[in-house]
């Protein structure tokens, strides 16, 4: 409130004499006696209560704070009370819950600034304690009770409280300066005779909590009151020993680290001095000048580091450029320029390398095989870039390794998965906080070769964000013409990616961008038959699965039957991940066993494999037994690998015909199914016995497994031949499975896939096969372990499928 209103409402404040002039000093006590009125005028008071025999500034702001001093003022005696509050009320100070007891004020001194505060001088009186309420509005007014302090002599016991509280005061200012200015000077005044005083000052200066104050305030009984101030020292004087025990564990830590600061710091200009040491920044070019005659850099390299190095000598080594520019170095000459591993080109050790890691993969390891060829008669490789395509779990990863380990080069792996940054596969640029280079020059860092053999897994599942598209960076790392130049935002020096053996994988080539596919040779791995995947878990999968649960071969032995009822029953699927994943739970389950001594030695036979498997996955009825009209069995390619599909149509009676496909099927596919109806009823318009059928009944044709989708035009003729078996009645006499696309006019057109399909043939026990003859040639080139066991038959017109299935 400004000064001049203040002036209106209290009008004495600036011109009668105050019982205490400007000149009183603060510490000093004024001794009062009056007479104290009934009633009061109560304030309410926060954050903690006010004591008697004190003397201490107040600052209040606001109109009711100002009526309320005005008040008090005008009524002669210059006095109100003041109260704790005990419950706030957010909304009115006014209205909140108070303490029943609280001190009275007598005012010595006002001063209204000019931005409106109000401060005045004023000391506690007395306790009070209120007897009624006699208003509460404008003002809250009290009826009071006052309860003076004893003016009699101090016992001795009152006397022990006292030296015990003035020595408490004394310890209590050792251990808190702060306290020390304003309490020293009147506790070297005070003596026995006024402990009432004594008491009131100290707990004054207690940083207690405001009930605890409050609880001391009331207590009017000076025995209990000083009792209760003791302990009230004794807890302050706790807190106080553990702050400065906590300050003084800190001042000798900081101590100590600026001592070792100090002496490391003398320590090394008495070294330089000696010429024994030299400073970090001399010691970091030092070692990049080491490294740098190891190195066959290009020349381009060379004046970029020669530069970096200059500007490195120039910086205070305190500077953020100085870090990034170390970084860069580092990274520079780190990198293995012109360091190349030695190739093996021993062809029969390599051969058996590959041989003794992995079972079949015949294409693979010819690829191999060849490369060390090239590398022995051109004395280097470039240009080869493999993928290797096929369902999970048959070898892809791991014959990465096999290749490195027959190349004996360093081998590193990173899976190109979920990536949807470029900046994973160029690098970060240096203006960007915490870039780093791309994983490739990572790859080239860590091998320590600039001829590594790399892997770039899951090829097949690179993402595209706003942040960029990996896909179209690795353009630029597989193109042979472009690699050798192979520009990082990160170095931003070209580095030559030429002779690193690059080796990719994907389960399949549909996601891959057709330019990124054409810089690769594709190497399909199809899966595997049971007898090679009986041979894989005797030699690869059981000797390191027992290896790993600390079993021997004595222990636990697994025979060829109970191993071929796993492949068969339990691990159909085309690779072996699942078959180890069994052959896991049986180790365990036998260590299980061993160690609850329910045996020494355990072999299993076919009559225990349910017992450490449970049911099996795959059952025979899968495949239909029994010869029904309209149910054929097909050939599929997936992602994971080949398998067998059924067809199967229904008829009902109905005027008109009809047909309809479910099962889950792709545009192609039912364009597929609508090709084999309209084909086969055409054919069957010929015969007089089924001219009317499709004209009597609506068809319904449908693909089992409906939860997964179907596409594709390879099933033609199976869906044709089950159309015409429900047609004429007529089920298939035999268990023959078939794949091929056809037209209206009967031809059956070549399918991919073939391997995948006879070996899911193969692998569900279906041995007779129909192909188109355009695949003839893709058979043929089948390994021999494939095709043993299979009787197929080639046509070229849906007429020569028919005469195969009803052939007698």
């Amino acid at each position: 409130m400004p000064a001049k209103i203040a002036e209106e409402l209290i009008p004495e404040v600036l011109t009668e004499e105050p019982a205490v002039g400007d000149e009183t000093p603060a510490k000093e006590l004024i001794v009062v006696s009056e007479v104290l009125p009934e009633t009061l005028t109560i304030m309410p008071f926060h954050p903690r209560p006010v004591f008697p025999n004190v003397l201490m500034p107040f600052t209040f702001s606001g109109e009711r704070y100002l009526e309320l001093l005005k008040d008090s003022w005008e009524n002669g005696n210059r006095m109100f009370g003041l109260v704790l509050v005990k419950k706030e009320n957010p909304d009115d100070l006014f209205a909140s819950e108070l303490y029943e007891v609280g001190t009275i004020i007598k005012i010595f001194k006002v001063n209204v600034p000019s931005d409106g505060v109000i401060q005045i001088l004023g000391q506690g009186l007395q306790r009070f304690s209120r007897v009624k309420t006699l208003q509460t509005e404008p003002l809250l007014r009290w009826e009071v009770a006052y309860h003076p302090d004893p003016q009699t002599k101090p016992s001795d016991e009152q006397k022990a409280y006292t030296l015990a509280i003035m020595s408490a005061v004394k310890e209590l200012l050792r251990l808190s300066p702060i306290l020390q200015e304003s309490v020293k000077m009147l506790l070297s005044q005070m003596t026995y005779d006024n402990a009432v005083t004594l008491m009131d000052v100290v707990s004054s200066i207690l940083g207690a909590d405001p009930d605890k104050l409050q609880d001391l305030l009331e207590t009017f009984d000076l025995s209990r009151r000083s009792e209760k101030l003791l302990l009230l020292l004794k807890e302050e004087l706790e807190v106080m020993m553990i702050q400065e025990k906590i300050q003084t564990q800190i001042n000798e830590k900081v101590n100590k680290q600026q001592k070792d600061f100090f002496l490391r710091e003398q320590l090394k200009m008495i070294k330089k001095e000696l010429g024994m040491e030299k400073d970090d920044k001399t010691t970091e070019i030092d070692k990049f000048e080491a490294r740098l005659p190891k190195l066959k850099l290009s020349e381009e390299a060379d004046k970029v580091i020669q530069e970096e190095l200059n500007k490195l000598g120039m910086m205070e080594t305190h500077s953020a450029e100085y870090q990034v520019t170390r970084n860069y170095l580092d990274t520079l000459t780190s990198l293995p320029w012109g360091n190349y591993s030695k190739d093996n080109l021993n062809i029969p050790k390599a051969r058996r390398v590959l041989n003794a890691t992995h079972y079949g993969l015949d294409d693979v390891k010819q690829t191999i095989l060849e490369l060390i060829s090239t590398i022995r008669k051109r004395g280097s490789l470039t240009g080869s870039i493999l993928c290797l395509v096929g369902p999970p779990g048959v070898g892809k990863t791991s014959i990465g390794r096999s290749i490195a380990d027959a190349l004996s080069r360093e081998f590193f792996r990173f899976s190109l998965g979920g990536m949807r940054d470029e900046a994973e596969i160029k690098g970060h640029r240096r203006t960007y906080i915490g870039a780093m280079p791309g994983k490739l020059i990572q790859a080239i860092k860590r091998t320590g070769t600039a001829n590594p053999v790399i892997m770039l897994d899951e090829i097949d599942k690179l993402g595209a964000s706003f942040r960029g598209d990996p896909a179209s960076a690795l353009l630029e790392v597989l193109d042979p013409e472009q690699n050798k130049d192979f520009l990082d935002h990160y170095l931003d020096v070209r580095f030559d990616l030429s002779k690193v053996l690059f080796i990719t994988t994907a389960n399949q080539l549909d996601t891959i961008p057709g330019p990124l596919l054409d810089r690769m040779e594709i190497i399909r791995l199809s899966g595997y038959i049971l007898e090679e995947k009986l041979q894989i878990a005797k030699k690869y999968l059981i000797p390191r699965q027992r290896e790993q649960h600390g079993l021997s071969e004595a222990e636990i032995q697994i025979s060829d039957g109970s191993l071929r009822m796993i492949i068969d029953k339990y691990a159909r699927e085309a690779g072996v991940r699942n078959l180890e994943n069994q052959l896991k739970k049986i180790m365990r389950e036998v260590t299980l066993r061993m160690a609850e001594k329910k045996g020494e030695t355990f072999k299993v036979s076919t009559r225990d494999v349910e017992k450490y498997l449970g049911k099996p996955r795959f059952n025979p009825e899968e495949i239909y037994d029994e010869q029904v009209p309209g149910v054929t069995i097909g050939l599929a390619w997936t992602a994971m690998g080949g398998a067998i599909l059924h067809i199967e149509a229904a008829a009902l009676s109905t005027k008109g015909g009809g047909f309809k496909q479910t099962g889950q099927l792709g545009d192609v596919m039912k364009e597929s199914t609508q090709i084999a109806y309209t084909c086969v009823r055409a054919l069957l318009d010929q015969e007089k016995a089924h001219k009317t059928f499709f004209e009597q009944h609506m068809i319904h044709l449908h693909v089992p497994e409906g939860a997964t989708p179907k596409d594709g035009p390879s099933a033609g003729i199976t869906m044709a031949l089950a159309l015409y078996s429900l047609a004429t009645g007529k089920a298939v006499p035999r268990r023959i499975g078939m794949t091929g696309e056809l037209t209206l006019t009967g031809k059956v057109l070549p399918i991919g896939g073939l391997r995948e399909k006879a070996i899911a043939a193969k692998r569900s026990g279906v041995f007779e096969l129909i192909f188109p003859e355009a695949n003839r040639r893709d058979f043929d080139d089948l390994p021999a372990y494939i095709r043993k066991g299979l009787q197929v038959h080639f046509v070229k017109h849906f007429s020569q499928v028919l005469e195969l299935a009803y052939a007698d």
